[in-house]
């Protein structure tokens, strides 16, 4: 079973605050509430968090909740002790540690009522026969994580930028969040160049920018062989140099969501100082074989450094965890697939081998980052994937995710996620750390005065 602890999680505090600076703490929040985070002027806000019957999803024939604006309810109608007990309720409560539990209600969006589907997600109209992988939601241990609000979203990023850098998964999780939101509004195309891999999207009622920067090294990358060595393509990967595609392009965007994976198991060709360094499954004569979490160390290493070296960026940085793939019973170009229809349970499989390399190199180049970034005010978040979606193998398009034709081989696709599916909860998982970053921030804030008086 795949279980963190307080301690293990790079943004969580294991310590509890004293009594003192828990009220001073309060005080100030209350004080600023309505200047920097104005959704949370509204009581409903913190009743949700302290609330279990708030947990229940919004029906999805209902109407869009109204959006929240900042001239909601005074703070004052806050309790210090409703404010307390949120405060705590993000020290104690691990989002992303928990099992998935089914929600009748779902799915919120279909394939005929959201057009930003790709095709190769879109199971339902390649004849998947069942439904039961759209009805599940996450429930983490200790706590409950709300189902995606497009109001809240949307009110809380109004006049904020939102870039996506990444691989197709990445791609992936912006089409959900654009299937969630198109229940309040869909955006128009804002792209400033013709290429399908770096979108802008403009939600025009909130002045919200939306991007997407397609990059599935995170650095500098080139094609050496369109077929390579298992018939996808061989890579020379510049683990040094940043992929100029998008660091150049983020300076003004307020929140960053980055991420990496699959591309790594291809074959690849790793150069440094633009010197051959070794190899992942490359088969050439006299350059030395390297285990895949090498290159990708470096290729994480490298796009924090970027982000942490630029002068003008003030945003957050998320780091979106790794998400397994789930392919059974062959590899991928041997028959291999994923049939299941229902989610395992925690005790039921483990994240192991490569994948757990994987993960672990994520966390520590998070944790290095982190670190950096605290010395100029940069803020590095964890959205961590990783247990939720090892536990959904019945979410893939598999041979659902394509057209049925014999005289076409195309194969399974255990990589990707159906929409409406799995995938929603990743915006679930932002969606509830935005309303905390608020108070997250305000915090940290805090924490860094008092060491800076204490130096004194």
């Amino acid at each position: 079973m795949l279980s963190f602890s307080l301690m293990e999680l790079p943004f969580v505090k294991n310590q509890t605050p004293k009594v003192v600076l828990q009220i001073t703490l309060t005080l100030v929040i209350l004080a600023i509430i309505p200047l920097y985070y104005p959704l949370l002027g509204s009581p409903n806000f913190f009743h949700r968090i302290t609330s279990s019957s708030s947990s229940s999803p919004p029906s999805s024939t209902s109407e869009p909740e109204p959006s929240i604006s900042s001239s909601s309810s005074s703070p004052s109608q806050i309790s210090r002790e409703d404010l307390l007990k949120a405060l705590e309720s993000e020290k104690i409560c691990d989002l992303f540690s928990g099992e998935w539990i089914p929600n009748p209600e779902a799915p919120y969006y279909t394939n005929t009522t959201c057009w930003a589907i790709h095709e190769n997600q879109n199971c339902m109209k390649y004849g998947r026969p069942d439904t039961d992988f759209m009805k599940w939601r996450w429930k983490p241990d200790g706590c409950d994580l709300p189902i995606f609000n497009p109001a809240q979203f949307l009110e809380i990023v109004r006049g904020k930028s939102l870039a996506f850098i990444g691989d197709s998964m990445t791609t992936n999780q912006v089409q959900s969040l654009i299937c969630l939101l198109s229940r309040v509004e869909y955006p128009i195309d804002a792209s400033t160049i013709a290429d399908e891999r770096f979108m802008r999207w403009k939600y025009t009622s909130y002045n919200f920018t939306l991007a997407t920067f397609f990059t599935p090294h995170l650095v500098k990358s080139k094609e050496a062989d369109a077929s390579g060595p298992t018939n996808t393509g061989l890579y020379n990967l510049y683990l040094d140099e940043s992929d100029e595609s998008w660091v150049t392009q983020i300076d003004d965007f307020d929140y960053l969501i980055i991420s990496a994976g699959q591309w790594f198991y291809r074959p690849m060709i790793y150069y440094e100082n633009n010197q051959v360094v070794g190899c992942k499954y490359c088969r050439l004569d006299n350059v030395t074989d390297l285990p895949m979490y090498f290159g990708y160390r470096k290729a994480f290493r490298t796009a924090f450094k970027a982000i942490n070296s630029l002068e003008k960026f003030k945003g957050i940085t998320f780091l979106r965890t790794f998400a397994p793939s789930h392919l059974e019973n062959g590899t991928w170009d041997q028959g291999g697939d994923c049939v299941r229809t229902k989610p395992f349970k925690s005790n039921e499989t483990d994240l192991e081998g490569v994948d757990l390399e994987l993960y672990m190199t994520q966390l520590e180049e998070f944790k290095i980052a982190e670190k950096q970034g605290k010395e100029r005010g940069l803020r590095f978040r964890l959205l961590d994937t990783t247990q939720a979606m090892l536990l959904r193998p019945d979410g893939h398009p598999g041979k659902y995710g394509h057209p049925q034709n014999e005289n076409i081989t195309v194969y399974n696709d255990c990589v990707h996620w159906c929409l409406p599916g799995p995938i929603d909860t990743w915006n679930d998982f932002l969606l509830e750390m935005l309303k905390m970053e608020g108070i997250r921030s305000h915090e940290e804030m805090l924490q860094s005065n008092n060491r800076t008086i204490k130096l004194r």
